[in-house]
């Protein structure tokens, strides 16, 4: 009896990632999904789960943060746009994917990449070299785009049929919806949005960590924090993090014991803080007060505030000064 053959698939939950499970599976390969999840991307989520469920498959959730920041920090091939280091994030998730290969008794990695959709980070050049770092050789397949380029071995050794796998390259999305729509598949997520480093706004406060000697795993509770919250800088490593909503203050509460200081209203509705680094007089002070602003009591009436566990006194604010100081502090974006 010939040996079951099994592969491990890079799987995100969206539309791409599911085709090439589907192309792979269809030809009686079991595929397992590797979701990788980071402080950036990944993570368990309802689009991501019922993709697996239309797909017959299960998910395991792979968790490479402290692996995923120092290519962040340090990447071989440099970063995107923004601080995306792309070719190298995915050379990692395919490197620990081959380390996973004797886990789950697989032969081979796959992946939904499809040529040229990503012009800096999905050209020839650059799928070779991440196939080059990820130390995968011959072992990763596209299944997308797998007749441009050059046979892998599960093609080589009739794993799987070339003829039965695709040509797609390019930006566009039309080949894959109508592909997804002749196999029943509903209710993927759309291509935007996966990678927080793509993001412009996000970046440019995870380059003001970066600056400040902040970007390590150690401080990885700030990765979380700017994306939650309003982000007020003082000086090197003294930040302000301030929720705007009742789930931005949920999730600034999660993370209350990373920083110096947690403030929140003492019987005054209003925003979550956590302070980071030490903060001196003033700079407490400026928190209280923007507590009172953005409180109910608009900063016009005297309320009281909790920080670390002790309650203080927070007399009506000069609301002029107050502005001038958040235009001075805060991060926008």
């Amino acid at each position: 009896m010939s040996k079951k053959i099994k592969a491990l698939a890079l799987f995100s939950g969206g539309l791409d990632s599911a085709l090439a499970i589907k192309l792979v599976k269809d030809q009686g390969v079991e595929v397992i999904a590797l979701n990788f999840v980071s402080h950036f991307f990944g993570g368990k989520n309802e689009k991501a789960e019922k993709m697996a469920e239309q797909l017959g498959i299960k998910v395991e959730y792979v968790h490479f943060e402290k692996r995923h920041t120092e290519i962040v920090k340090n990447p071989v091939y440099g970063r995107g746009k923004n601080m995306n280091p792309c070719i190298d994030c995915h050379s990692l998730m395919f490197k620990v994917a081959g380390e996973l290969l004797e886990k789950y008794d697989a032969q081979f990695v796959i992946s939904g990449e499809v040529l040229g959709q990503r012009p800096m980070s999905q050209n020839s050049a650059a799928l070779e070299k991440v196939k080059k770092l990820s130390g995968m050789n011959d072992l990763i397949l596209r299944p997308l785009c797998a007749k441009l380029l050059p046979p892998s071995k599960p093609e080589i050794e009739g794993w799987v049929d070339r003829e039965k796998l695709l040509d797609i390259q390019g930006r566009s999305r039309h080949r894959q919806m109508a592909i997804a729509e002749s196999y029943g598949l509903k209710e993927y997520p759309s291509p935007a949005g996966g990678c927080l480093l793509t993001d412009p706004a996000y970046s440019d406060r995870l380059r003001i960590i970066e600056k400040d000697g902040l970007l390590t795993e150690e401080n990885s509770s700030l990765f979380h924090l700017i994306k939650y919250s309003r982000f007020f800088r003082f000086a090197k490593g003294k930040y302000l993090f301030v929720g705007r909503d009742h789930e931005q203050n949920e999730k600034i509460t999660e993370l209350k014991d990373t920083g110096t200081l947690f403030l929140y209203g003492h019987k005054t509705p209003g925003p979550r803080m956590i302070g980071f680094g030490d903060l001196n007089e003033d700079e407490i002070l400026f928190a209280k007060e923007l507590f009172s602003r953005y409180s109910k009591g608009k900063g016009n009436t005297e309320v009281e505030v909790t920080i670390n566990d002790k309650v203080y006194r927070v007399l009506p604010v000069d609301m002029e000064k107050l502005e001038q100081k958040i235009k001075m502090y805060q991060i926008v974006g």
